[in-house]
């Protein structure tokens, strides 16, 4: 959540303890986590070399929150997914992507818990509530596309080429593959037609 206001400090101390400059009061984890989901934005440095670590203890509070029982955010297949991103070329994409879709997903979550609520009332995990998702996941990934061929056009269209070698070259794996494989032709074929018009 952007805000004008310019963001709290706060100061880590040798102790592991954290300082809140607005309140002059020692905080905890949990707390700056409270802020956070309350839109207030903070930086927190080192007291003593003064380097910026908000980073780690943001990281620091989503292990936490990991680590408490029903509090799962993040599934293991994109934990393992991220890890390997690591080092490799396309590490510098990475965090732009994910913001980028984090701030889709956070204009859009209005809309997007209606039709969760909608496909999960009664209690089950219908076809509509995986609907749902791949329609979020399709119109993320379409926009994102589109942003990073404007961005770098030679690379995407390098890439779309790569995928579609792969996709000729890979057997069929029964309707679901095809339908996917389908699905990913026209909306390739959607966004050269975004891509003519700008």
């Amino acid at each position: 959540m952007a805000s004008d206001k310019e963001p709290t400090v706060i100061k880590k101390y040798a102790n592991r303890r954290l300082y809140h400059t607005g309140t002059s009061s020692y905080v905890t984890l949990e707390d700056l986590a409270g802020l956070v989901r309350n839109g207030e934005d903070f930086v927190v440095y080192d007291a003593k070399s003064g380097e910026d670590i908000t980073r780690s203890v943001l990281a620091q509070i989503i292990f936490d929150e990991e680590s408490k029982d029903g509090q799962n955010l993040l599934p293991i297949a994109f934990l393992r997914q991220l890890i390997r991103f690591y080092g490799d070329s396309m590490q510098a994409l990475v965090p732009r992507y994910l913001e980028f879709s984090m701030d889709s997903l956070t204009k859009d979550q209005g809309q997007f818990r209606e039709q969760m609520t909608k496909a999960f009332s009664g209690g089950a995990l219908g076809g509509g509530a995986m609907d749902a998702l791949q329609a979020q996941t399709r119109a993320n990934m379409a926009i994102f596309t589109e942003a990073f061929r404007m961005f770098n056009p030679f690379a995407a269209a390098a890439a779309a080429k790569a995928q579609e070698e792969a996709s000729a070259a890979a057997p069929a794996k029964g309707d679901d593959l095809g339908d996917l494989k389908r699905e990913l032709s026209e909306m390739r074929d959607r966004l050269d037609k975004l891509a003519k018009t700008k």
